[in-house]
């Protein structure tokens, strides 16, 4: 099965262990409240696909579930950033936006997050919600690594990234089956439909 290579490349920011997780198939949704500079609409899902770009975040093991094996948990400030590594990309499949607390409950078997990070994002301004991503990911066949440049940097959750990268998405692999993917989504579905 092979991707198709969109335009442009476009890197969604996440944290790296989320990045890890949908990579190798831990989960299969991203939860997103925005950043400060997504605009006067506030966020929205631009992209139809989009590679995983990690970013540090010091505290982000103790407000998830799951941490990767031999996982990296020293991450210098990110103005001493000097590269970026993806190993992952997704596909976006489906999107809702959750005002109803009782139906994040419900999803929680389906994520990483901690119940306080996740409430704590849900009721963060005027609105309480959430968006919630059905994606598909899959995993590079090697690490993509370039320069990290400080327009990656702030605030934002979508990025420009360089154009070398998207051949690699004739040989990436997805994360799960056809059918465990199909059933996480079904589960996914027939809650927050």
């Amino acid at each position: 099965m092979s991707l198709h290579v969109p335009p442009s490349s476009v890197g969604f920011k996440e944290w790296s262990f989320v990045c890890d997780s949908l990579a190798q198939g831990i989960q299969t949704i991203i939860l997103r409240k925005g950043g400060i500079h997504e605009g006067r609409g506030g966020f929205e899902w631009k992209h139809q696909g989009f590679f995983l770009f990690p970013t540090w975040f010091h505290t982000q093991g103790e407000k998830l579930r799951w941490v990767p094996e031999n996982a990296e948990t020293s991450f210098p400030p990110e103005e001493e950033r000097t590269h970026v590594n993806i190993r992952g990309y997704t596909t976006l499949e489906h999107v809702w936006k959750v005002t109803d607390w009782e139906k994040m409950e419900a999803i929680a078997p389906l994520h990483l997050w901690n119940e306080d990070v996740v409430r704590e994002r849900f009721a963060y301004d005027e609105e309480s919600c959430l968006h919630i991503a059905l994606v598909r990911a899959y995993k590079l066949p090697q690490s993509w690594s370039f320069p990290y440049t400080k327009s990656y940097g702030g605030c934002r959750s979508w990025v420009n990234l360089p154009e070398d990268g998207l051949h690699l998405l004739a040989n990436a692999t997805p994360a799960l089956t056809d059918k465990v993917w199909n059933e996480t989504a079904q589960k996914l579905r027939a809650i927050l439909d």
